[in-house]
């Protein structure tokens, strides 16, 4: 049985993992896939990589990108969600501020530097034309409990997140939302070490092909809607909605969205140059 460590957020995108598991699709094929939850996300993923804590992970295109031409020795080998990531725009319940346009020269909370939440917090100030030098600061949260925390005993002042994870906390009125900020791209890829691609390749494809196959169906589960909300604490009206939104992906990653992602980044000065493609993405034929 060949053991392989895998990482994800704890979010309703990842249910599909979590069903094939739970009916034991990767212990038949000799693997045995170990699941594991990072609450602060993006970056503490990245890291996780580096420090070969996983050896795959479902991970922001954006986020990705940034780190393996900062030296993370991995690569994209496909996306996982082809639909864009709906990032909420986030203040306390009792927060004076009220739109976006308030939040300029504000302080936002991130998980960490080099997160989704830090990386879309420069794609909405670009968005609303502030100055990127001046009109941004930073608050470290690790995850959605430290914003909590920071938003309301005001050491911060906003935090992006997805809306739909959030959205209990909106309903709870502690968090309010006064605006949202699509990622213009595929919002999930799974990314893979280097050393596991060129020593493990067989075992990843059969990896990818199973939960290919469960993605590919898994709007026609029996009563899915029902088993998300209950499992993540949603309302099943978000829920069916969240659904409607969003598109599973069984392909590779094309060149014109590396190319626009690396284009949005340099642009923000959150890279120091663009990559070729096969760079930053391993083409396999599963």
């Amino acid at each position: 049985m060949k053991t392989v460590k895998i990482g994800g957020v704890p979010e309703h995108f990842n249910l599909a993992w979590y069903l094939g598991l739970k009916n034991g699709d990767y212990k038949k094929e000799g693997i045995n896939l170990r699941w594991k939850d990072y609450f602060g996300g993006t970056g503490q993923m990245c890291k996780a990589l580096r420090d070969k804590e996983v050896d795959l992970a479902v991970i922001l295109t954006e986020g990705i990108t940034k780190d393996i031409i900062a030296g993370n020795a991995c690569k994209i080998v496909q996306v996982f969600v082809k639909t864009p990531l709906i990032w909420g725009i986030h203040v306390a319940h009792n927060s004076k501020y009220h739109t976006t346009k308030d939040l300029k020269g504000t302080k936002a909370a991130i998980s960490r530097f080099g997160s989704g939440s830090h990386l879309m917090a420069y794609v909405n100030a670009q968005k609303d034309n502030w100055d990127l030098h001046s009109d941004l600061d930073f608050e470290i949260v690790e995850d959605l409990d430290g914003a909590v925390e920071s938003l309301t005993n005001e050491t911060s002042d906003y935090f992006m997140w997805e809306k739909f994870t959030t959205k209990p906390w909106v309903d709870n009125k502690t968090f309010r939302r006064i605006g949202e900020c699509p990622s213009p791209w595929p919002c999930f890829v799974i990314a893979v070490r280097d050393e596991f691609l060129e020593n493990e390749l067989e075992c990843l494809k059969t990896i990818l092909q199973i939960i290919n196959t469960t993605t590919a169906h898994f709007k026609k589960i029996p009563n899915i809607a029902h088993r998300i909300a209950d499992r993540y604490n949603q309302q099943l009206d978000d829920v069916e909605q969240w659904l409607d939104l969003t598109e599973w992906s069984q392909s590779a990653i094309t060149k014109r969205t590396i190319n626009t992602v690396q284009d949005q980044l340099l642009a923000l000065n959150i890279i120091p140059e663009k990559w070729d493609y096969d760079q930053l993405v391993a083409s396999i034929n599963i």
